[in-house]
């Protein structure tokens, strides 16, 4: 049976406050009591935005698009956490107020440009206003994350982390081909044996660490939760195309629902060195 979190409690606003009550809270856990040894997590999976933030001086057109959120990702993570038992978290802000897979504070955290798109509402911003977004939006969704991982490892549970996004079809007027990418940067094991697995499905094309790799200065989930806790982790791209509409959704849901128990229980069965 699947159970429903909508995570951190809401605060009664204050000067300081960027979330008023009766607005989304920043994370949503699906299938809480979900036994798989997966985790997943979408960091970029909502669009909500504050309405204090009103729309950062973009049009609807622009918050919809991928510049806003990872278009599909939400959805395909509920069907592969329901098809596997697998408790997974949800990030529900659009990136456009805070990234959640980047460091806080770094260039890429909160863009005043995103691709070629200026965003109004996060030029010159007070040091005061990024703080609010850190602390309401950005830690709440990772000390959820830590939280679920430090109870797996006090019941000594195993445990994976599966990151999922989404990419456009073109970017800057570059075509993209790939359908998926499989993405890792310091321990490759649990990406190259998923790779070798969907290289068996016909006519998949998939990126080894494109369009995108995990690293430090990009990325934020696969480091603090995966590398530095020294779990098995993968991060995976599904091109926004095939996953907009419900039937392309589900399709790779079940595809993922597939291959990922199959590779993890060959990461674990064989011990693969680093």
């Amino acid at each position: 049976m699947t159970t429903l979190s909508t995570g951190w409690p809401q605060m009664n606003e204050t000067p300081d406050s960027l979330l008023n009550d009766g607005e989304p809270p920043p994370f949503t856990v699906d299938n809480e009591t979900g036994t798989s040894p997966f985790l997943i997590v979408a960091d970029h999976a909502g669009k909500y935005l504050p309405r204090r933030l009103g729309q950062l001086g973009l049009s609807n057109a622009e918050c919809e698009r991928h510049i806003a959120w990872d278009i599909g990702v939400g959805a395909v993570c509920c069907l592969i956490g329901k098809a596997l038992n697998a408790v997974v978290i949800r990030q529900n802000y659009s990136r456009l107020v805070i990234d959640c897979n980047r460091t806080p504070g770094s260039g890429t955290s909160i863009l005043d440009l995103s691709e070629l798109t200026r965003v109004p509402g996060n030029i010159g911003l007070s040091e005061r206003h990024k703080l609010a977004r850190v602390r309401e939006i950005f830690r709440p969704y990772h000390d959820r994350i830590a939280t679920e991982l430090d109870r797996r490892r006090e019941a000594a549970r195993p445990t994976a982390l599966i990151s999922v996004h989404s990419f456009t079809a073109v970017f800057k007027t570059v075509a993209r081909l790939w359908h998926v990418g499989v993405l890792y940067n310091r321990d490759p094991r649990f990406a190259q044996i998923l790779m070798e697995l969907l290289h068996r499905e016909e006519g998949l094309v998939v990126g080894d660490n494109e369009p995108y790799s995990v690293t430090d200065a990009s990325d934020y989930t696969i480091p603090v939760h995966g590398e530095q806790r020294d779990l098995h982790h993968v991060a995976l791209e599904i091109r926004q195309d095939l996953i907009t509409a419900e039937a392309g959704q589900r399709m790779w849901a079940a595809l993922f629902a597939r291959s990922l128990p199959q590779a993890y229980q060959r990461l674990t069965s064989l011990q693969v060195p680093k």
